[in-house]
């Protein structure tokens, strides 16, 4: 790809599935945008969806694309996405997050491969105050 295609690299804003308790008091996965950076992220858009293929018949497996628009973050501060269901952390969970910063449009997609959300994979995030999975 030429270089002058490329969109600025995004650096400081990560996507995380974090653990939590719920209102009644059981376990629950919720998926987020942490903005680590000293900047206001802006019109934030993700996109999320998961994916697989069955590995003994070779059938492919989606989940509904889902389309959230979360407004803006401030910095070093994180908002919720979607909850996520532990039935699906078998499969490719993809999360597009496009926002801007100072009038300039940035994009990354994110991927949770299959069984990478465990508690082995864990770190502790300052921002919620919980542990999860964290890409950035």
């Amino acid at each position: 790809m030429k270089e002058e295609l490329k969109g600025p690299k995004v650096e400081n804003v990560a996507v995380t599935i974090a653990k939590e308790k719920g209102e009644q008091g059981e376990w629950v996965y919720n998926v987020f945008v942490v903005n680590n950076s000293d900047n206001l992220i802006e019109g934030v858009l993700v996109s999320s969806k998961g994916y697989a293929t069955h590995h003994s018949t070779n059938e492919e497996i989606k989940t509904s694309t889902l389309r959230h628009f979360l407004g803006d973050i401030p910095p070093h501060a994180a908002k919720k996405v979607e909850p996520i269901m532990e039935e699906l952390f078998g499969l490719n969970n993809e999360y597009w997050v496009s926002f801007w910063i100072n009038k300039k449009m940035y994009d990354k997609k994110y991927i949770f491969l299959p069984e990478t959300i465990q508690a082995k994979n864990f770190v502790f995030i300052p921002v919620l105050g919980v542990y999860g999975v964290v890409i950035e």
